[in-house]
């Protein structure tokens, strides 16, 4: 049988989501966003990343309704632009993603190694050891077929929520309520410099939101995909927006915002403050283990993305073939798991967390949603498994969103973004110069 199984239910489904967004990544860019916003009112900017999670999210419940696809973005941009602008913009979206997927990877192994120091002392060369090994481990554990990694999923799950609600009663039973509040002067003056301050803070927000849509990834091997991926992406993100909002409120209700906003290991001090040196051990082995799991979701979602492209003709041949026996796409797998080892050894953490973010919107959030609108006013009678509520406006939100996010990024971000877009257009006419639109398969 040469083609993938739909073997993924709406809990196995939605627990491979929560765990892709709930990574290390709250766990370190809390400290970078109390100090980007100077004071709790760095809770705006993770209301920000959930408005723009929910807006995002109904782009991507309807076009994952629709096309239940392996590969997400490749699918839904092909199908939305159409043969000539399409099957350009996929191609960008799995050129993005060759360079992408695996600095997401790279950042979460590069997190796990430098939270791990909370527990071993660790040079900076053995730091990279250890986010190296993580990902060939990773590799490992996802070497298997779907029916299985589903299962595991929802055992990550129960792990990773019962640890954010331990965090949580913990910090509502010692909460200082004056301490949580206890907003500097000035704190709301909304001048520029508040707005470039709440943009640069929401890439951090956004970047522990992302995964909401990687149901949309595995498509192909969601069971009654037309209802379940929209209730596993609205539930993956409320269930999330909750606990994170919960989380950075009793986080700052323990800890004086001026100390947190230093912290290097804010959630690994806050236990040890409320409960000694041996529980803060304890819950740092259990931040390690969600930085697993996260790292696991994200690299089975993208593995199917150059997949569906080499599948289609449109990315390289071998990146099509599946395992024999097991019947997952093995060569993807390994290809990405390869550069997001090499990632891991050279880059710094809060570089690739902001080039994650930036690198993505223009090609794959905002071609979406402007094609998704353009698809509906063009096709009167389009029909479609799941519709948005308020049409256009949660597309349009979420468009103005991911602007005033994308130019409040620093412009060497901005610069590398476009030039990887630049660099993708490049070599996408080259390949259809050599290969042809007939002959297409990129050897």
């Amino acid at each position: 049988m040469n083609k993938l199984i739909r073997g993924l239910n709406l809990s196995q489904a939605t627990s491979l989501n929560m765990i892709d967004m709930v990574g290390i990544g709250p766990f370190v860019t809390i400290p970078f966003i109390i100090h980007t916003m100077g004071g709790p009112q760095c809770i705006l900017a993770w209301l920000l990343g959930a408005l723009l999670s929910f807006m995002d999210a109904f782009v991507w419940a309807e076009l994952g309704a629709k096309w239940p696809q392996a590969g997400g973005s490749y699918v839904f941009l092909q199908k939305l632009y159409g043969k000539k602008y399409g099957r350009m913009l996929s191609f960008l979206f799995v050129w993005q993603t060759s360079i992408q997927a695996p600095l997401v990877v790279a950042s979460g192994a590069i997190g796990f190694s430098q939270y791990l120091t909370f527990l071993l002392p660790l040079t900076n060369i053995e730091q990279k050891i250890v986010s190296g090994t993580l990902v060939l481990m990773l590799v490992w554990i996802l070497y298997r077929n779907i029916k299985t990694l589903g299962k595991l999923s929802v055992i990550m799950w129960v792990v990773v929520g019962s640890t954010i609600l331990w965090l949580i009663a913990s910090a509502f039973t010692h909460f200082d309520a004056q301490m949580a509040f206890s907003f500097p002067d000035g704190a709301f003056d909304l001048k520029p410099m508040f707005f470039v301050a709440l943009g640069q803070a929401s890439v951090k927000s956004i970047y522990s939101y992302l995964g909401y849509y990687n149901v949309c990834h595995l498509g192909a091997e969601i069971i009654n995909p037309k209802k379940n991926i929209p209730k596993s992406i609205f539930i993956s993100i409320a269930g999330i927006a909750i606990l994170y909002l919960c989380m950075q409120i009793g986080i700052l209700g323990v800890i004086p915002w001026q100390e947190a906003q230093h912290s290097t290991f804010i959630v690994s001090s806050f236990f040890e403050k409320l409960y000694g040196h041996a529980t803060a051990q304890f819950a740092t082995g259990l931040i390690l283990f969600i930085a697993v799991t996260s790292l696991f979701a994200v690299m089975l979602g993208y593995s199917r993305v150059p997949y569906a492209a080499a599948k289609d003709g449109n990315f390289f041949k071998v990146f099509a073939k599946l395992h024999p026996t097991k019947h997952f796409p093995h060569v993807s797998l390994l290809v990405l798991g390869g550069l997001a080892f090499c990632f891991s050894l050279l880059f710094k953490l809060k570089e690739v967390i902001t080039a994650i973010i930036v690198m993505r919107i223009l090609v794959q959030f905002i071609s979406q949603s402007v094609g998704l609108i353009a698809l509906h006013y063009r096709s009167k009678n389009l029909r479609l498994p799941y519709r948005m509520p308020f049409f256009p406006l949660p597309a349009i939100l979420g468009i103005l969103v991911w602007l005033f996010v994308f130019f409040s990024s620093d412009w060497e971000f901005i610069v590398g973004a476009l030039c990887i877009i630049v660099s993708g257009i490049l070599l996408y006419f080259i390949k259809e110069k050599f290969t042809g639109v007939n002959n297409n398969q990129l050897e």
